[in-house]
C-alpha cells in the first residue's frame, strides 16, 4: 500500500518562509502528478499546487509567486517553499497525487500568526 508522509510545518511569523516534504512508499512515484493540498479549519481540502510528470507547475490564484512545488524521483519526495507567507495560509497541508488520489497522510501544520 502506498503512503504518505509529510513534514516541514511549523510557526511562522507573517512575510515568513517555510519548505513543506512529501515523501512517498510507491515505487511508481515518477509516473503521476503529485499535488499539495491544504484545508483549514471548517473548510474543504483545497488543491494549491500541482507539477506534472514533465515538471510543469500549475498553481492556485492565492498562493501564485509565493509558492513553489517541485519534485525529487530519485528520493520519492515533492516539496512546497512557501515565501511571503500570510495569515491566510493557515492550514493542514497534505500531498497526494492529483489523479488515482492513495490514502491521505496525517499533514503538517502550518500557522501564520505574529
Amino acid at each position: 500500500q502506498v503512503q504518505v508522509a509529510e513534514s516541514g510545518g511549523g510557526l511562522v511569523q507573517p512575510g515568513g518562509s517555510l519548505t513543506l516534504s512529501c515523501r512517498s512508499s510507491g515505487s511508481m512515484f515518477s509516473s503521476y502528478t503529485w499535488g499539495w493540498y491544504r484545508q483549514a479549519p471548517g473548510a474543504q481540502r483545497d488543491l494549491v499546487a500541482r507539477i506534472s510528470i514533465g515538471r510543469t507547475t500549475m498553481y492556485a490564484d492565492s498562493v501564485k509567486g509565493r509558492f513553489t512545488i517541485s519534485r525529487d524521483n530519485a528520493k520519492n519526495t515533492v516539496n512546497l517553499q512557501m515565501n511571503s507567507l500570510e495569515p491566510e495560509d493557515t492550514a493542514v497541508y497534505y500531498c497526494n497525487r492529483v489523479l488515482r488520489p492513495i490514502s491521505w497522510g496525517q499533514g503538517t501544520q502550518v500557522t501564520v500568526s505574529s
